[in-house]
């Protein structure tokens, strides 16, 4: 029941808001391209639910140039970061192109961030559980610290999500996020791994952001 509710709501509230913040979307897209060489739409292949691949979508905040598959940007400082994908990145604004994500049944408003192909094989089998539940938009791990928290600590947070997913829940990681939005808390990843903090270097990231993508 829990899971035909939240397709429900999924397609209310994505519907609702497509339609609402179209002229939004226009702007934004409008604003990517006048300021910036390339697409205004960034896609790329994704983990889903049970480990089936997708194409996610966001709006691009990242020169054209630059390697997708390159660290997380830990700054609004970053060089590869454009103007308008800054002040996207820091308002959370780039994520609305994945209200069609959800409409085609990919994503979910609220679960585990969806992340790259390559890095489910580095997951053992509890990581693994993230699985069993469509990504999200938001996750725990996202009201929970986002960027300051580690790939490890994102993790053992999504499969807490799945062991105990239900509609009290996801109602407060959406308030949550609003919350974390306003306050702009948490944009941008301190450290990849708990590897990292050991060893106090940097360690380049096979896929990217575990919480984000491009």
């Amino acid at each position: 029941m829990h899971v035909l509710l939240k397709r429900a709501f999924d397609l209310l509230f994505s519907g609702l808001l497509l339609v609402v913040l179209s002229p939004v979307l226009a702007g934004i897209a409008m604003a990517i391209r006048l300021t910036s060489r390339g697409p205004a739409i960034f896609r790329q292949e994704r983990a889903g639910k049970n480990g089936r691949s997708f194409q996610f979508y966001k709006f691009r905040t990242l020169r054209l140039d630059v390697d997708p598959f390159g660290p997380s940007p830990k700054s609004g400082d970053d060089p590869r970061l454009t103007r308008v994908g800054k002040f996207l990145r820091e308002s959370s604004l780039d994520e609305l192109p994945q209200l069609v994500n959800i409409l085609r049944g990919d994503m979910s408003l609220v679960g585990p961030r969806p992340l790259y192909m390559s890095q489910v094989a580095e997951w053992n089998q509890r990581q693994r559980k993230r699985l069993l539940v469509k990504p999200g938009v938001t996750g725990l791990a996202q009201v929970s610290g986002r960027g300051v928290l580690t790939q490890e600590e994102k993790l053992e947070l999504d499969v807490k999500y799945v062991e105990q997913a239900g509609p009290g829940l996801d109602a407060r990681i959406l308030l949550a996020t609003f919350a974390r939005v306003l306050a702009r808390k948490g944009i941008y990843e301190k450290r990849y791994s708990q590897a990292e903090c050991t060893r106090g270097q940097a360690r380049p990231e096979p896929g990217g952001n575990v919480s984000r993508g491009e």
